[in-house]
């Protein structure tokens, strides 16, 4: 069984930084693709980071420069670096994780980005 726990979100102005981190259980982080999905009011949910097994990385446009995912698998943890955040980076975040075709989400954790 897969848990995923995220950490770390909050209020913050624009213009500054947050990192936000997701703990994982169930033995199978290593192999898996993880990231990063938000959601903001009315809108879809959309793919901020991901990063595979191999470690290759891939990023949304609009955070490109600011957002750095990364992976410790000893910890079995991903973190997501979110620095120059914006209003419009204001969404609940949530950890995902993909192992053997079944998707895994996290509980999300809120991001808010003060003008």
């Amino acid at each position: 069984q897969v848990v995923l726990v995220e950490s770390g979100g909050g209020l913050v102005q624009a213009g500054g930084s947050l990192t936000l981190s997701c703990a994982a259980s169930g033995g199978t982080f290593s192999i898996s693709a993880v990231g990063w999905y938000r959601q903001a009011p009315g809108k879809q949910r959309e793919l901020v980071a991901s990063i595979g097994s191999g470690g290759f990385t891939n990023y949304l446009d609009s955070v490109k420069g600011r957002f750095t995912i990364s992976r410790d698998n000893a910890k079995s943890t991903v973190y997501l670096q979110m620095n120059s955040l914006k209003p419009e980076d204001t969404a609940v975040y949530y950890c995902n994780q993909k192992t053997l075709g079944t998707n895994y989400w996290g509980q999300g954790t809120q991001v808010t980005v003060s003008s």
